[in-house]
């Protein structure tokens, strides 16, 4: 009990509460309290923001967090995009087409990850992290401009500039797995490594 309890941190427990909150959201969608459900994902999806603050800020970093934050973005994400299919439903629909080839890199990048690693990883890259940030702000943002007007436009914009980042941020994600063994998954982008391993040849 005494080392499962090094793992039970702040930072820990916000990111699995992103998970065992997912039925709150859903809950709220059955009865269709749109205007509660909003505040509901923007105070459930603000603890992606606060675990690794706190993470960072108190040196609480670890391997296993670093896991846990991945699993919790992965659910909470992928449960975004159902969110957003049953409330804006023109917002998927009108890219579809963008959506299969975002699955395509998506499930690419873990079998890559796999093979070279031995497991699926699901990294932080700067591009992963504001692309976080779009997703949660695409939901917060269409329920005040979908079917409003010209305003409709505004969400299904947003999210084509999402996919079109995902698209970078898991080819990135690829080219690190393929090209690096040793990483850390919080690496900002894919120049870092390549700095680092430049570093170690001149030493």
């Amino acid at each position: 009990m005494e080392g499962f309890s090094k793992y039970v941190t702040i930072p820990n427990t916000l990111s699995v509460s992103r998970i065992f909150l997912l039925p709150i959201l859903i809950l709220l969608l059955a009865f269709d309290l749109r205007f509660e459900f909003t505040i509901a994902y923007i105070l459930i999806g603000s603890t992606d923001y606060f675990d690794g603050k706190i993470a960072r800020r108190f040196n609480m970093r670890s391997e296993i967090g670093k896991t846990l934050d991945s699993v919790a973005d992965l659910v909470f994400y992928l449960g975004s995009l159902g969110f957003i299919y049953v409330l804006y439903p023109g917002i998927v629909f009108n890219n579809l087409i963008m959506l299969y080839v975002f699955f395509a890199i998506f499930g690419a990048s873990f079998v890559v990850s796999w093979v070279r690693i031995g497991k699926p990883i699901l990294m932080h890259t700067s591009l992963l992290r504001l692309n976080a940030v779009l997703v949660y702000l695409l939901v917060i943002v269409s329920f005040f401009t979908y079917d409003v007007g010209s305003w409709t436009l505004v969400p299904d914009y947003f999210a084509k500039l999402i996919l079109v980042i995902y698209y970078a941020a898991f080819t990135e994600e690829i080219l690190i797995f393929i090209l690096f063994k040793d990483f850390d998954r919080d690496t900002a982008w894919i120049g870092e490594l390549f700095q680092k391993r430049k570093a170690v040849k001149r030493q």
